[in-house]
C-alpha cells in the first residue's frame, strides 16, 4: 500500500532505473514497517520543471500510505533525501516530498479496500 512517485528533472539512466527501484521500494518498505510486496514506485525523469524560478536538477515525491505517521514522514525524508543526493547528484534543499496518510477504507487492492 505505499506508493512512491518521483517526479525529476534529471534524465535517469536505463542501467540506473532498476536498482533506484528497488532501493526506493526496499527503503520505503523498511521506514513505514510494511511488506514489500505490497510497497509500488513510479520513477518519471527527464521532465520539464523548475524550482525557486531555476531549472538546476530538482525532485518532487508524492508518498502515501496507510498509517504514515509523523515520525516515519520525518525519517522518510531523510533517507530519500540522502537516497537521491547519493544516486542522482540532487541537492537535498531542491527536492519537495509530500507525504499523505491515507485512511485504509480509501485504499483500493485486489477488487476491496484495505479497510
Amino acid at each position: 500500500m505505499p506508493f512512491l512517485k518521483l517526479d525529476t528533472n534529471v534524465t535517469i539512466d536505463t542501467e540506473q532505473r532498476p536498482q533506484l527501484l528497488k532501493e526506493l521500494s526496499q527503503l520505503l518498505a523498511k521506514e513505514t514497517g510494511k511488506p514489500e510486496r505490497y510497497v509500488m514506485v513510479k520513477l518519471s525523469g527527464d521532465n520539464d520543471m523548475a524550482f525557486a524560478g531555476t531549472s538546476t536538477p530538482l525532485a518532487y515525491l508524492e508518498c502515501k500510505s496507510i498509517g504514515l505517521s509523523i515520525t516515519q514522514a520525518k525519517n522518510l525524508s531523510a533517507s530519500i533525501c540522502q537516497l537521491l543526493n547519493n544516486r542522482l547528484s540532487l541537492p537535498k534543499d531542491r527536492i519537495y516530498i509530500e507525504f499523505s496518510n491515507c485512511p485504509a477504507e480509501f485504499w483500493g487492492w485486489d477488487g476491496s479496500t484495505f479497510g
